[in-house]
């Protein structure tokens, strides 16, 4: 709410003069022009068309924040659209080309990345816990030490990604191919793998807690060495399935 005080009447200059004394006199100039601008700021005062135009200007900031948040939609629209400008344009290329940051920007807002590809990023400690990752294409991407905890990677491609010690807890990996995948030290704990084919892939020091192994599609040659948790005969399961307890180091 604007105040506005009324300001009291200057006195004749006469007055103000007389009220320096002989003493003084030398200060008659600078109290001239404080004069002078008493009388401007009171004739001013007194001025309804100023004061309109305070109010006026109040008006303009309250409708600037009005439109600011109605265009707020538009703005996150453009944002998401320059996201996966970022994303599309780097498609197939090596690095990050500044995809981590498009692509957890666009998890952070919600927005499904389903059929997204980032084959060949270097994404290593990318985080897109609880994304939408299903049909995606992260063939021979580094993952490493990303968090991937509840990502839905259905019919995903994950063929040659390195996921060392990524954290993949209660993901779905659903008909997945996980072909030649490095997840060594990774964590699995609750994970889906129904239909995921894990064949050539590198599962040693794997925690593999909880995790819904009995409908894997195939795993010839998985590495299995040293898997953590394991249970209900994984690894008995696994290794008449083609799989092999190679030790790091081993040929």
């Amino acid at each position: 709410m604007i105040l506005h005080h009324p300001r009291v009447r200057p006195e004749p200059w006469k007055i103000r003069k007389q009220s320096l004394g002989a003493k003084w006199k030398w200060a008659t100039p600078f109290i001239a022009v404080e004069w002078i601008g008493d009388w401007f700021a009171f004739l001013l005062s007194n001025w309804s068309f100023l004061e309109v135009l305070e109010y006026l200007g109040t008006f303009s900031v309250l409708v600037a924040v009005i439109f600011y948040f109605s265009e707020s939609g538009d703005r996150v629209k453009q944002r998401h659209y320059q996201a996966w400008q970022v994303i599309n344009t780097a498609q197939g290329k090596g690095g990050s080309g500044g995809r981590i940051e498009a692509l957890q920007e666009l998890n952070a807002d919600k927005v499904p990345l389903v059929g997204v590809d980032v084959s060949s990023a270097f994404l290593q400690g990318l985080d897109l816990h609880g994304a939408n990752l299903m049909r995606s294409d992260f063939s021979a991407a580094d993952l490493r030490k990303g968090n991937f905890t509840s990502v839905d990677f259905t019919l995903a491609n994950l063929n040659s990604a390195n996921l060392r010690n990524a954290h993949l807890d209660r993901a779905k990996f659903v008909q997945t191919d996980l072909r030649n995948s490095d997840l060594t030290g990774a964590s699995l704990v609750g994970a889906d793998l129904s239909g995921a084919a894990l064949d050539d892939s590198d599962l040693s020091n794997t925690d593999l807690n909880q995790v819904a192994w009995q409908h894997i599609k195939s795993m010839k040659g998985a590495n299995i060495a040293g898997v953590r948790n394991a249970t209900g005969g994984f690894v008995a399961w696994a290794k008449s399935n083609g799989a092999v307890d190679r030790p790091s180091g081993d040929e």
